[in-house]
């Protein structure tokens, strides 16, 4: 299908550095649609961007290091889960822009082998050349990434402290750009999607689209999406207050309704980073089906859901379901002892 021009969304007051090479494509997916027996599904492939091997944080990286270098910043430092797709891609955008990375990474999933510890994310993290605090689970990373700051200000250092996922309300405003870009997409292609589906791990790509749904005039309610690291109400209020703020950094005036956000908990298992049978079995899915690859934490236990609503008849026949991919493809090196 076709990459269109965005719709008009003026983020333009907001400091930018171009990360990706243009709209991700939308791809209709037969074989699999035709398996689930109902519902076309289509992909909006956000894991196909070349930088520091692809994924959905580079739409928040774009605005977030774009505010860094605003700022004078030299230094830019993150935090998350040892095997963070945020982490890594935020240590290749430093590398392609000149900053110094530092991440903070927690043993926040209990698995010790191995692949877990030392391959997947966190070896490209030292081809990044990022420096990498490991801490354990029980550490509060961003209390030791602002402490961090505060030590290597003390000595000269211009430092930029990104949240969990990148999903501050500057960072959320990628996926606000995308879900212009989306409805855009959709315009050309003469296509209307009845559901949009995304995972929801810090929020942030769910509250950009919404945020940026609202922005436009559009229903936001079209976005739902299944949580991978908390449990719903939690994350539906996380997420709702980033998608309001994110809303006004856009425009003053906009507010997002409780209603516009649906997060539903059935996939997340027995917690974040916690392989599921359900998620094992969607991996395959889609790569048997349709020879695309979906990583074991957050887009595999999304899409587990999106084809257990298929396959419960919550789509109707003919509806056009959008499943976001977000990425994550080292991650399944990290949980190779999962397949």
């Amino acid at each position: 299908m076709t990459t269109s021009t965005t719709p008009q969304l003026d983020l333009s007051k907001f400091p930018r550095r171009a990360l990706l090479e243009g709209p991700t494509p939308i791809q209709h997916l037969p074989r699999l649609s035709a398996h689930l027996g109902g519902a076309n599904v289509f992909v909006k492939r956000d894991d196909l961007n070349g930088l520091g091997g692809g994924g959905n944080k580079l739409r928040k990286l774009e605005f977030l290091i774009g505010e860094a270098l605003a700022s004078g910043a030299d230094t830019i430092i993150t935090v998350g889960a040892r095997q963070s797709n945020h982490a890594r891609l935020t240590a290749a955008a430093a590398a392609r822009v000149g900053l110094e990375c530092e991440l903070v990474l927690t043993r926040a999933v209990p698995r010790d082998d191995p692949d877990y510890v030392d391959n997947g994310n966190i070896l490209l993290d030292a081809l990044f050349d990022a420096h990498v605090h490991d801490l354990p689970g029980s550490a509060n990373a961003l209390q030791f990434a602002e402490d961090r700051a505060s030590e290597l200000r003390a000595q000269g250092r211009r430092v930029y402290v990104c949240p969990l996922g990148g999903s501050s309300p500057v960072g959320c405003l990628g996926y606000a750009d995308c879900a212009a870009e989306i409805v855009g997409q959709a315009k050309v292609d003469g296509i209307s999607f009845d559901r949009i589906v995304v995972p929801n791990g810090s929020g942030g790509m769910h509250a950009g689209l919404v945020a940026g749904l609202v922005a436009m005039g559009r229903d936001p309610s079209l976005v739902s999406a299944f949580t991978v690291y908390g449990k719903a109400e939690q994350a539906r209020s996380t997420t709702l207050d980033k998608a309001n703020q994110t809303a006004q950094l856009i425009n003053a005036t906009l507010r997002v309704d409780s209603s516009a956000i649906s997060i539903d908990e059935a996939q997340l298992g027995a917690g974040y980073g916690i392989p599921t049978d359900g998620m094992r079995a969607a991996v395959r899915l889609m790569a048997s089906t349709e020879g695309l690859l979906l990583d074991p934490v957050y887009g595999g236990k999304a899409f587990a859901g999106l084809v257990e609503n298929a396959t419960a008849g919550h789509y109707r026949a003919g509806q056009n379901i959008l499943f976001v991919m977000t990425g994550g493809l080292p991650g399944l090196f990290a949980y190779r002892s999962e397949f």
